[in-house]
This record gives structure tokens, sequence and C-alpha cells, in this order.
């Protein structure tokens, strides 16, 4: 089978496209926006099944509400595009919508507070859902021993152009005369535009070098679009369960994923509240997180050459746990600093390993969109449960210091579920 370098740059050119949603809009300045908006508008919570919940719940929920949703509705979808061969058409949906809704976040004002929920809402489940479709053509566009490598490619490039994208937000909120305002409010909002320009226009890029999807037989005439679609979800159940390894990887990576996303969730939280960090700092923080994964994305690309993937992940588990252990005692800038140094390495590393390992032990002809439906229901589940528990702990000790202990404990099955992964295939 013969394999186009054109289609690997354009499907590595995804992960470019849709990071500076997960950056500008998911880490660094929506969330900041958001709150000011609500301030200002004087709201301070929101009514809630008979009860009252705080602006910042709210957004929390929403944003939960998203992963809950893209969990129960990806399978189908996925199922569907298969039987139908149109993979690619459902990945351009979820990115045209998902651009709209960050583009749309130009019209939350204090006048339109509702739309302040709806939007990250929507864009949150749009970019989950086409990762899905995105993550599906791994194994269909390189051999097993260039998986590694495409995989951190396309990290690396999601963390090169995200960093480019906040760094020219944040030069343009810092200078409002550049634009003769007075308020950075219009440039704030002008950068959730961009950032939505942006994830269209390198989307299409990268869907215009994908192939289209190859329909599988479902006996749709027989059964109906419904049905069929369903049976192919419990067909891949069913095969999940004769594929040496899948499972025992599954569950390692669901834990692994509630501590890796929910660090990535807390991290300015934890900053600000343990550490009394300004803005500036955690800004600086996030854009070295930025950089070093880059780094690390190559580097456990190759240690999984040298020792196999699977080893490769326990190492990064176990750095993980030392993570989260020193987090515990960190009580410094500068201190924070090295630590979001050694995030950055270990993060580009475990994310893109943990996609391409997943690839290698799927069957290799056919589709795929299906099997990474499951491998994104994992994660999304895995980021309710680590959010919860962190919430659980801060309630409980009053100090989120003890969430990194915590936290720690997720790696720690991780590596031990990875332990036992037993594959048909050297990994």
């Amino acid at each position: 089978m013969e394999y186009s370098k054109r289609t690997q740059w354009g499907w590595a050119m995804y992960d470019w496209a849709n990071s500076s949603y997960s950056l500008v809009i998911g880490t660094a300045i929506y969330p900041i926006y958001y709150a000011a908006v609500m301030e200002g508008a004087g709201k301070e919570g929101f009514a809630f099944l008979g009860g009252h919940i705080s602006t910042t719940a709210a957004y929390t929920f929403a944003v939960a509400a998203s992963f809950l949703t893209v969990s129960l509705m990806t399978p189908y979808l996925s199922a569907l595009a298969e039987l139908g061969g149109n993979k690619k058409q459902f990945m351009r949906s979820f990115i045209y919508t998902g651009s709209a809704a960050c583009m749309g976040m130009y019209f939350f004002t204090e006048e339109t507070l509702w739309w302040g929920l709806l939007a990250p809402y929507l864009a949150s489940l749009c970019f989950s859902g086409s990762l899905v479709f995105y993550n599906s053509y791994l194994p269909e566009i390189a051999p097993p021993d260039r998986q590694d490598a495409l995989s951190a490619r396309g990290f690396a490039l999601g963390y090169l152009g995200s960093s480019l994208v906040l760094i020219a937000a944040l030069a343009c909120i810092q200078n409002p005369d550049w634009f003769n305002q007075e308020g950075v409010g219009w440039i704030t909002r002008m950068s959730f535009v961009t950032v939505g320009l942006w994830w269209l226009g390198w989307g299409e890029f990268s869907l215009y070098r994908l192939p289209s999807g190859h329909q599988i037989e479902g006996g749709v005439k027989e059964k109906g679009w419904i049905r069929a679609a369903y049976q192919r979800v419990f067909d891949v159940v069913a095969e999940f369960r004769a594929m040496p390894g899948v499972e025992r990887f599954l569950v390692g990576f669901f834990f692994a994923s509630a501590g890796v996303q929910t660090i990535i969730l807390i991290a300015s939280l934890f900053g600000t509240q343990v550490l009394g960090l300004e803005t500036s700092a955690l800004i600086t923080t996030i854009l070295l997180i930025q950089f070093v994964g880059i780094a690390g994305s190559y580097i456990f690309s190759r240690l999984s050459d040298v020792w196999g993937n699977i080893r490769a992940l326990i190492v990064a588990g176990l750095l993980w746990v030392c993570i989260c252990a020193l987090a515990y005692v960190v009580n410094s800038e500068t201190q924070f600093y090295l630590l979001g140094a050694a995030v950055g390495l270990v993060l580009g590393g475990i994310q893109s390993l943990a996609r391409s390992t997943f690839s290698k032990l799927l069957p290799s002809e056919g589709e795929h969109v299906t099997y990474f439906s499951f491998f994104d229901i994992a994660e999304k589940l895995a980021t309710v449960l680590g959010m919860v528990a962190v919430g659980w702990m801060e309630t409980v000790t009053g100090d989120l210091r003890f969430s990194a202990l915590l936290l720690s404990g997720f790696f720690l099955l991780a590596v031990a579920s990875w332990f036992g992964v037993r594959t048909a295939q050297k990994l």
C-alpha cells in the first residue's frame, strides 16, 4: 500500500488548525473574559434545577455537558459515517459549526449572558466531535512504524500554531491603542473571531488533502440506517474484546486522561489560588508548556522506537506521578515555571503516543471512526471524573494542593493497567 506524504502533512495540519481553540478559548483568554463580563453585569449565578449555582460553576457545567453530549452521540454518528462512507463530510460539519460558534463569541456581552454559556458548549462539542473523525485517519494514511512520528508531528504543529495565535492575541489586547480603542473588550472579542477563522481556514486546508471515507457493508437496505448504525456500534464493542491489549490500554488511557486533562484545566487555578500568581505569570507558564510540548512530542516518539510504545507510556505515567508529587510542595513562581516545563515535556509525549498506540492496536484495513469514538469517550468521561474528584478533594480539605496527590493516584492506576497490556504485535 502506498502512503502519500501530502496527505500526511494535510492530516497533521488539522492539529495546527484546531489547537488555537483549546488554548485561546478553552484555556487562556475566554475564561478570563467570561468572568469579567459576568462581574461587569453584576451576575453572581444562575438558577439551576431548583437551586442556584455560581457563574463559574455554570461555565464548568456547560463544558462538562458538551463532553457528555459528544460521548453519547459520536459512536452513533461514527457508525453512520462508516456505513455511508462519508466521514469527511461529518468532520467538515463539526469544523464549520465549531468555528462559527467561536466567531459567534464576538456577540457575548453583558446583554447576552446566555450566549456566554451556549457558545462554548457548541464549540467544545464540535471540537471534540471533529477529533473523532480526524484521529480515525491515522491508521489509514501511515504504516504502523510511522504513526508515532506522524502523531507527534501533529501535536507539535498544534502546540506551535496555537502559541502563535495566543501571542498575537495577547499583543493586541495589551496594546488597544493600535486599534484606537480605550478598552480591551472589542479586541478580546475579535480574538475569538480570529480563532474561528483560523480553525475554519486551516481545517479546510486539511480536509482538501484527506481522502474520503470508505463505505462498509452493514446491511443498511435490510435494517435501515438507525438499526444498522447501532449494530455497527455493538459489533465494534465485541471486536474490542477479541483484540489483544485494547481493553487494558483503554482502561489505562482513561485514568491517564483523568489526570492529564484535569491538570490542563486546573493549572491556572492552581497558580492563582495556591501560589497567588499574577495573570502574566500564568500566561508565561502556559506558553512555556506549549513550546516544551513540541520537544516532548518528538522525544517520546523516539523513545517509542527504542523501548516500544507501552514502555514509553509507562515511563510517561511514572514521570507524571513525580510531577504531581512535586506540585504538592511547590511554593514559588520559579518552581512553578520549572514544573510547567516538566509538564510540557511529558504532556506532549503522552498525548501523541497514546493516540498512535491506540491506532496501532486497531486492524490495518477498513474504517476506524467508530473505534476512535470510544477512544474519545474514554478521554471525555475521564475529564469529568477528574474535575469532579478535584472539586470533591478541595471541598473536603480546603486546599487545592491535595488534588495533586489525588491526580498522582490516577497516573498510578494508568501505569498498572499498561503493565498488563499484551498485544498481538510488538509495540
